[in-house]
């Protein structure tokens, strides 16, 4: 059985890639302190999070905690360590895409994990955190994430206007902590600057990790960093001009590497 158990859940575009990326990196680290998960680690899990995102019924809810739940009862023991698990999905899908305008999923989905958490390890202690974002800044890289990985045709303007609301991330994690008994944290991203590890450093403090240890961890450089206005651009006029699904993947991926080639030059 852990000694606390810190779920990360959330959000999207908020850094949470960033901070996945020095949890891997320093797995070996950190492994004296704590164990992690990763998005990776989970998949069965977050395909459930995401139908349960998008059908809004008991039954995906339900499948949603036994996945968890089994997740957590396969682990071995690490009494004296820390359980940090990491996935933005454990919240659903991205909102932005068709009448999935927010994440009124996620209160649902942190009380089944906490339900979940009860279950398998019922005397240990639990906290969430979540990562947010000033709302005008989350609100165009979710827009841009849609153009980059969806056939999103929508022009920038018409999407802010239609989804504004899914970037008031804060009012997501109030809805959460006014139902949850365990506490419920927050980090906004554009306050992870002079931290030792940056982003991932509200977490690492959940887990128990001093200052004087994060700042001797390897830092990446940021993760899933957003191209250029051309190249976004020319994504978006990808996914007008091609109808054919294959043929509009294949032109943005050469979209995608071209640009990546120019960075390299």
């Amino acid at each position: 059985m852990p000694r606390r158990v810190v779920i990360h859940a959330g959000f999207h575009k908020t850094g949470t890639s960033s901070v996945q990326q020095v949890l891997r990196t320093n797995r070996p680290a950190l492994k004296p302190r704590l164990r992690s998960l990763l998005k990776g680690q989970m998949q069965d899990v977050t395909s459930a999070a995401r139908g349960f995102s998008t059908w809004r019924d008991p039954l995906s809810l339900g499948k949603f905690q036994t996945r968890f739940g089994a997740l957590l009862d396969g682990l071995p023991p690490m009494p004296r360590r820390v359980l940090c698990l990491s996935a933005e999905e454990l919240s659903g899908h991205l909102p932005g895409r068709g009448d999935l305008c927010n994440y009124s999923a996620a209160p649902p989905l942190a009380a089944a994990m906490a339900r979940a958490v009860q279950a398998v390890f019922p005397n240990t202690e639990l906290a969430f955190l979540y990562s947010t974002r000033g709302a005008q800044g989350w609100l165009r890289s979710a827009y841009w994430e849609h153009v980059r990985s969806s056939s999103l045709t929508m022009a920038w303007e018409d999407y802010a206007r239609t989804y504004a609301a899914s970037a008031d991330l804060d009012g997501i994690v109030d809805a959460i902590a006014a139902i949850q008994p365990h506490p419920v944290h927050r980090a906004r991203l554009e306050d992870g600057n002079g931290r030792p590890a940056g982003p991932a450093s509200p977490l690492l403090d959940l887990c128990g990790v001093p200052e004087d240890d994060q700042a001797r961890l390897e830092l990446a450089p940021p993760a899933n960093e957003r191209h250029g206005d051309a190249v976004l651009l020319a994504l978006l006029a990808a996914n007008r001009d091609y109808t054919d699904r294959e043929a509009r993947n294949a032109a943005k991926r050469a979209i995608l590497r071209a640009a990546e080639e120019r960075i390299r030059d």
